[in-house]
């Protein structure tokens, strides 16, 4: 039997330059917070921790909850549905009831800019 990896990975600093889009300012999303953005091909939420700029799917892979509506504790988003929790920082699942990791983006600061890069 053949097993199939997912074809994204999560954030790794491989993208090229050429691949970021500018999706906010830095000051308009303060620490603690999550700005949710559309970018090419996904909808991300912007995530600010202690000043570092993190980017994952704006989808709970538990039932499809926006998770840009759910709480940023440190580097955990929660989903506002039903409490799953995943990293940021790496996409990995924290917390029940979700099991499959979410998408994480490389993300840079340029000039003020925040930039996110496609998968």
């Amino acid at each position: 039997m053949k097993i199939r990896r997912p074809r994204w990975r999560a954030a790794t600093g491989a993208a090229r330059l050429s691949e970021f889009v500018t999706v906010a300012r830095v000051s308009d999303i303060p620490p603690g917070q999550i700005r949710v953005k559309d970018i090419p091909g996904a909808r991300v939420a912007i995530c600010n921790v202690e000043g570092t700029f993190y980017a994952v799917e704006d989808r709970c892979t538990h039932d499809d909850g926006p998770l840009g509506e759910g709480l940023l504790e440190g580097d955990e988003i929660e989903c506002p549905r039903h409490g799953a929790r995943f990293n940021v920082k790496t996409g990995d699942v924290t917390c029940l009831p979700a099991v499959v990791p979410i998408r994480a983006y490389d993300v840079r600061v340029v000039g003020g800019d925040v930039q996110v890069a496609p998968k």
